[in-house]
C-alpha cells in the first residue's frame, strides 16, 4: 500500500510538483502586463524620436550656414549600417533598415523639402527605387522619359533624379547612357541596387488574358515565362510598368507585368508572382545631381571614355587600370554619330572602377587614361550600394 504523508511533511512541498507557487504566478506574463510594457516603451520612443528630430533640425541650420547640402548619401548609409551592426535581433535587418530610412526622411524634411524626379508614374520600379533611397517624406516628381529626369535637374526644377543604369539580365539602359552623352556635367551621387520581382496583374483570370502590357525591359526579363504560359497573348510595350498596370485596370482581358505595389494601387489581382526568368534579377539605378559626392573609402567611379574607331584603341585606353591595380567592375560600349554626314561612329565606353576620383591611385590612373582617349568624363564617384528588395 502507498504510504500516507505524515503531518510533518509541508503541504507546499507535496503540491510543488503539481501547481505553481505564488512567486511563479507573479512572474508569468499576462496580456495586459505585456501591453502596458509596450505602451511604456512607445512613450519613450516617441520622446526620443522627437528629440532626434530636434537635433536633426539644428544640423540643418548649421548646414545652411555652411552651404552644405541637406542630403548626404554617405552619412545616411553610415547611420543605417551602424544601426544594423548594433542590432542583436529579433527584429529583421530589412525592417530595421526601413524604420531608419523613414526616420531620416522625416527628419530631413524638417531641414528642407527635397524634390526628386523619376520615370513615372507612381509605383514604377524607378519610383520604388527612389523611395528605397530617399524615403516617403520627399516630393516626388514623375516624368514621362529618362531624358526628362535629366532635364528636370538641368533646369533646377528638382535637386535629384533617379534613372535606371543597367539590369543584371538585359545589361545597359540605352536611354540613360545616351542622355549622359548629351549632359555629362550631371553627376552620379549614389546607386540603388533594387531586386526586381515581376508579377502578372489583371482583373480577369489567367486563362482569359489576351493582351500583356509592360515596359520593354520588363517584357524582356519575363519573355520565357510569357512565351510558355501565355502563348496566345499579344505583348504590348508601353512607357513604364506602372503605366502597364493602368492599362490592365482599364481594359477587359488585359494584364500587366509590373510590381505588386502597382497592382495594389490599381485594384488588380496578382495572377502570378515572381515571373522573372532569372531569380537574381537586379536593376541598378543612379541618383543624379549637379554636385559630386564626397569620398567614403568604399566607393566606385563611373567614367565615359570617348575613343576613335581604331584597332586596339580600347586595349590601350584601359591598360593603366591593370598597371595600377584599379579594378574595373563594368564596361559597356555605345556608338554615337556626331554629324549629318554619317561618318564612321565614335565609340563611347562606360566604365565602372573601384575607388573614388579623389584617391591618389585613381587620379594617377585617370591621368594616364586621358592620354589614350579623345575625351574622358567622370560621371561621378559614389558609395557602393547594397541590394534592397523591390
Amino acid at each position: 500500500m502507498p504510504r500516507k504523508p505524515t503531518n510533518d511533511t509541508p503541504v507546499a512541498a507535496r503540491a510543488s510538483k503539481h501547481a505553481p507557487t505564488n512567486h511563479d504566478a507573479k512572474r508569468a506574463p499576462t496580456l495586459a502586463g505585456l501591453r502596458s510594457e509596450i505602451d511604456r516603451i512607445d512613450k519613450e520612443l516617441v520622446t526620443l524620436l522627437n528629440r532626434r528630430a530636434e537635433i536633426a533640425l539644428q544640423i540643418g541650420q548649421v548646414k545652411q550656414k555652411q552651404g552644405v547640402e541637406v542630403w548626404s548619401a554617405v552619412r545616411e548609409d553610415e547611420v543605417i549600417a551602424r544601426a544594423l551592426g548594433l542590432s542583436q535581433g529579433p527584429l529583421p535587418a530589412e525592417t530595421l533598415r526601413l524604420i531608419f530610412r523613414e526616420m531620416m526622411s522625416g527628419s530631413r524634411s524638417l531641414q528642407r523639402s527635397l524634390k526628386v524626379a523619376y520615370l513615372g508614374p507612381k509605383y514604377s520600379y524607378s519610383h520604388l527605387a527612389a523611395v528605397a533611397k530617399f524615403g516617403e517624406a520627399v516630393e516626388y516628381v514623375p516624368v514621362g522619359s529618362i531624358a526628362a529626369v535629366f532635364e528636370e535637374i538641368n533646369r533646377h526644377h528638382v535637386q535629384f533624379g533617379l534613372v535606371p543604369l543597367e539590369n543584371s539580365t538585359d545589361g545597359r539602359i540605352a536611354d540613360t547612357l545616351e542622355t549622359f552623352v548629351r549632359l555629362p556635367s550631371l553627376k552620379i551621387r549614389a546607386e540603388v541596387r533594387l531586386r526586381v520581382h515581376h508579377c502578372l496583374l489583371g482583373r480577369c483570370e489567367w486563362g482569359q488574358v489576351q493582351r500583356v502590357y509592360s515596359k520593354s525591359q520588363a517584357l524582356s526579363q519575363c519573355r520565357h515565362w510569357v512565351g510558355k504560359n501565355l502563348p496566345q497573348a499579344r505583348v504590348i510595350d508601353v512607357v513604364s510598368t506602372a503605366a502597364a498596370a493602368e492599362h490592365a485596370a482599364r481594359e477587359e482581358f488585359a494584364a500587366a507585368i509590373a510590381s505588386r505595389a502597382a497592382g495594389e494601387s490599381n485594384g488588380l489581382k496578382v495572377l502570378a508572382s515572381n515571373i522573372e526568368d532569372q531569380p537574381h534579377n537586379v536593376t541598378r539605378f543612379a541618383v543624379i545631381a549637379e554636385r559630386a559626392e564626397e569620398r567614403t573609402g568604399r566607393d566606385k567611379t563611373t567614367l565615359m571614355l570617348r575613343l576613335p574607331n581604331q584597332a586596339g584603341a580600347l586595349a590601350r585606353a584601359i591598360a593603366p587600370f591593370e598597371k595600377n591595380t584599379v579594378n574595373m567592375t563594368w564596361i559597356e560600349s555605345f556608338p554615337t554619330v556626331e554629324d549629318a554626314a554619317h561618318r564612321d561612329p565614335t565609340y563611347l565606353f562606360f566604365v565602372d572602377i573601384e575607388g573614388h576620383m579623389d584617391d591618389d591611385v585613381v587620379q594617377r590612373t585617370l591621368d594616364a587614361v586621358r592620354k589614350r582617349c579623345s575625351r574622358v568624363d567622370v560621371l561621378g564617384s559614389y558609395p557602393r550600394g547594397e541590394c534592397v528588395e523591390g
